[in-house]
């Protein structure tokens, strides 16, 4: 094989690992352990069929609908994280509300936010993300008090070492990180 073949095999190559790169479902932004990738708009990734599918023929379930919006919320696409919440016929889980409380909250309306994180926390206590994302809210009002009452919860619920109460603990000492 001559040098200028195997560059031309070379870029080839190189070309084809980016295309494969870009060409699947995007993975949703974020180091929450998120990992469900993101469709386009009018999609959902299918947990099963590990693919996109159609939103209004998918037969997934509501933990599939609740953690693909928590990836759109992620992802920043906020308004299309609370439709799909919309889609999830159990409104009245810890999951569904702590997500809702996520979106609206990063969207502006904080106050909303943690109304609907406070009702999370009513239905699970040891949720430690709640806690967090409560916290965050807390700091964005300018409670601190109450953002390290959330830290000690978490503390309680997973001790120092757990990703929430660092994430939390970092965002009060340095609020620019929200």
């Amino acid at each position: 094989m001559t040098i200028m073949t195997a560059r031309i095999a070379a870029v080839l190559l190189g070309g084809c690992l980016a295309a494969s790169l870009f060409s699947g479902p995007v993975f949703a932004v974020g180091n929450d352990n998120s990992t469900m990738p993101t469709c386009k708009k009018g999609e959902i990734y299918d947990q099963k069929t590990k693919k996109c599918v159609k939103q209004q023929s998918a037969n997934v379930s509501d933990e599939n609908r609740t953690d693909y919006a928590y990836s759109l919320a992620k992802a920043g696409r906020y308004e299309e994280a609370l439709a799909m919440l919309d889609t999830v016929r159990d409104q009245n889980s810890a999951e569904v509300l702590n997500y809702r409380g996520y979106a609206t909250r990063k969207l502006g309306r904080t106050d909303e936010g943690i109304s609907y994180y406070l009702q999370s926390v009513k239905m699970d206590p040891q949720y430690a993300k709640v806690r967090e994302y409560l916290g965050e809210a807390y700091v964005i009002k300018g409670r601190l008090d109450l953002a390290k009452e959330q830290l000690n919860t978490i503390k309680t619920i997973c001790g120092m070492a757990c990703e929430e109460y660092q994430d939390l603990n970092a965002v009060i000492l340095d609020p620019s990180k929200i």
